[in-house]
């Protein structure tokens, strides 16, 4: 009955794992689609969506049978929480995403992000797709190094979406009132994306270690 369980609980991980796969292939083919004004590519990233959210409706029916059938305790209670913490996380991030695939397809054929933004986009997109990468690897090996990394890259993020404020109010800023909109929505869903990777790599931490206070340190919205 233990090998079934542990079976189990090995599962819960590798979902988790995928999940997260293809969280860091949406967002790079988002960032794509957006910079490139990549129609085709923007409509697969919104279709592909579906399998992140129909990975984390199994994976939490996988825990949720699990807390019924088997009702663990101790490590075992915290893998299955924190597991559905982090599903959920990253099922935020598929959205937002997502989200950035949106504005790509609905300015096509035109570019969503005007030309004195374009650069801090270029730097958003390539922070946004390094700390996917982290996650991945944070959740496969749970290595706690990683998880400070993770922060690290989100603190890049917070201050290139301060880089978006200070793009779109400069004096010279020349933007369409729909290209204002589409940068600020933008830089808040690259920002956004890294405050939900910090909360998988705390929650990660908190595995590892049981550190209570460090996984409920970051608040979400």
């Amino acid at each position: 009955m233990r090998e079934i369980f542990e079976a189990e609980l090995r599962q819960v991980g590798d979902d988790l794992i995928e999940m997260s796969r293809l969280v860091e292939s949406a967002i790079r083919r988002a960032g794509t689609a957006l910079l490139e004004a990549d129609h085709q590519l923007a409509q697969e990233v919104i279709a592909s969506d579906h399998a992140i959210d129909k990975l984390e409706s199994a994976l939490d029916e996988r825990c949720v049978h699990l807390l019924a059938q088997q009702a663990p305790v101790a490590t075992d209670l915290r893998i299955i929480i924190t597991a559905l913490r982090i599903s959920a996380s990253l099922e935020r991030m598929g959205d937002l995403a997502r989200h950035v695939a949106e504005v790509a397809r609905g300015r096509y054929p035109a570019q969503a992000v005007p030309g004195p933004a374009r650069e801090t986009f270029v730097k958003m997109q390539a922070a946004a797709v390094h700390v996917a990468q982290r996650v991945t690897s944070l959740l496969a090996t749970r290595d706690v190094a990683l998880a400070a990394e993770v922060e690290q890259d989100d603190d890049l993020l917070d201050a290139l979406h301060q880089d978006t404020f200070a793009a779109s109010l400069a004096p010279g800023w020349a933007g369409t009132p729909q290209e204002t909109i589409d940068v600020t929505l933008l830089g808040r869903y690259y920002e956004r994306f890294g405050d939900h990777a910090v909360s998988v790599a705390r929650r990660v931490t908190f595995l590892v270690t049981g550190d209570f206070d460090s996984e409920h340190a970051h608040t979400e919205a």
